[in-house]
């Protein structure tokens, strides 16, 4: 596949480097950058008057698929860490877990955690609370992102067996105690978490940690509607993510059980806690080859040069086609692709995006996927002018974002459709949809020059602002 094209059409620099700008949301969608000289409004309207949104009743979506995937995503996550190495029993809790909170949290993370808790007891099952003493089962340590990086580099927030402190998981780094292989159950763990991130990525370390710590520790990219997923499409624990849960604590098993102890009661397990799987009918499972994830890896891992992350993600997309896949990691490929080449060749960059979301629409389970596609083809449309093109797109994905309780992509949503309005002269109702989206940019975007750059990049996409209009 080329990556090189002529422009269909000329377009500012200032709108090629804001294209790109938006288009890191869907893997970084809190570390904005921002931009002195980009063009747009003479101010943000009323930023400091409004106050940070928070979600509400949490609203998933039960698990759509057959108990029988189900119980081979069970087991893919139970018995195999994310590097592929497998484990040799299956590990859980067998006491009622205590949780505490240490170091420096923000104001975020009690209410945050609180939710989480009650949600993990309500649609769980799970006994687990929270104290204040020291013989908690979890602690949460908040420190800084800066710390969590030398202690683990390149990490967001991490999870490790037998500590109760960062300096203590650097003191035994190396030991066997801090070896999840090594464990036969579970009864002391460290979660790490950076207290300097923004409100809502502290709470998706909160919610794929803590879910990591009580129960699976792998990640799988075949799984469309999980946390348990590297492409960090899903922020919160979802229905599937409860179910695993809700089996991992049932009476049924114990920790100590091999892979075909557990492999033996999951049908019957599954079909008492999920009896709608018991009807759908099994689809076969594809697993995901090492040499696909290694080539994502490449393509999205830091310190890497654009040319090899490029071919990277160019060889990840063959792969995907020469396998005949045909479910969201198809489409993560063109995504990766159409990121990457936003600002050298946008138009290719939109036949990527294309063909993604053409793949996601014919695969159950991917709207909030396709939000995120819909993010670079609004705004797309929006640098060439046509406003009402954009806001056919983007009008359907906000209530996607919002099920999903991703504000940071609510926020950017919400932006892009005060740019459509402006482009069809609906100045009044595009002030109001930009005022409205700053709460939540709060929460998704963190810090008020955050929320500043986010809405000049999104500014910048439209044509009137780069020429000065």
């Amino acid at each position: 596949m080329t990556v090189k094209s002529a422009f269909s059409r000329t377009i500012s620099r200032p709108l090629v480097r804001a294209l790109a700008l938006v288009s890191g949301l869907g893997l970084a969608a809190c570390d904005t950058v921002p931009l002195e000289d980009t063009p747009t409004r003479a101010q943000t309207p009323g930023l400091s008057l409004e106050p940070m949104k928070s979600f509400g009743t949490t609203r998933v979506q039960p698990p759509q698929r057959s108990n029988g995937n189900i119980a081979a995503d069970f087991l893919a996550l139970h018995f195999q860490l994310e590097s592929g190495r497998d484990l040799p029993v299956f590990t859980r809790f067998e006491t009622p877990i205590t949780v505490r909170v240490t170091g420096s949290p923000p104001a975020s993370l009690q209410p945050d955690l609180t939710r989480l808790l009650g949600r993990l007891r309500g649609e769980a099952g799970i006994d687990i609370r929270q104290v204040s003493d020291a013989s908690a089962n979890i602690t949460i340590e908040a420190v800084s992102r800066e710390e969590i990086g030398r202690a683990l580099p390149h990490a967001a927030c991490f999870v490790v067996p037998n500590v109760s402190s960062l300096a203590e998981f650097r003191r035994d780094r190396r030991k066997d105690k801090t070896n999840w292989a090594n464990l036969r159950k579970r009864e002391r763990l460290g979660i790490f978490v950076p207290y300097d991130s923004s409100p809502q990525e502290l709470r998706d370390c909160l919610h794929e940690e803590l879910a990591q710590a009580i129960g699976p520790l792998n990640d799988l990219y075949r799984l469309p509607d999980s946390v348990f997923n590297d492409d960090n499409i899903h922020t919160i624990l979802t229905g599937f993510d409860m179910l695993v849960l809700r089996a991992t604590y049932a009476p049924e098993l114990r920790s100590g059980m091999s892979q075909a102890q557990v492999a033996a009661v999951l049908p019957d397990l599954l079909g008492r806690l999920n009896p709608r799987g018991v009807t759908v009918a099994a689809q076969p499972v594809v697993s995901t080859p090492r040499a696909w994830i290694d080539q994502v890896q490449a393509a999205l891992g830091p310190g890497t040069a654009y040319q090899a992350r490029l071919d990277a993600a160019n060889r990840a997309a063959q792969m995907a086609q020469s396998w005949g896949w045909v479910d969201q990691r198809r489409a993560f490929g063109h995504y990766m692709l159409g990121r990457m080449l936003q600002t050298a060749d946008p138009d290719l960059a939109q036949r990527h995006f294309t063909t993604a979301m053409q793949v996601l629409q014919s695969t159950p389970g991917t709207r909030l996927h396709q939000a995120y596609v819909t993010t670079q083809t609004a705004a797309f449309a929006i640098s060439r002018g046509d406003g009402a093109g954009a806001l056919a797109q983007l009008r359907p994905m906000r209530d996607v974002a919002a099920q999903a309780e991703n504000a940071a992509l609510l926020a950017t949503l919400m932006m892009l459709e005060a740019e459509a309005l402006t482009l069809l002269g609906k100045t009044d109702a595009a002030r109001d949809l930009r005022l409205d989206s700053v709460g939540w940019a709060r929460y998704g975007f963190g810090s008020d020059w955050a929320v500043r750059a986010k809405m000049q990049e999104i500014a910048a996409l439209n044509p009137r602002n780069a020429l000065g209009g």
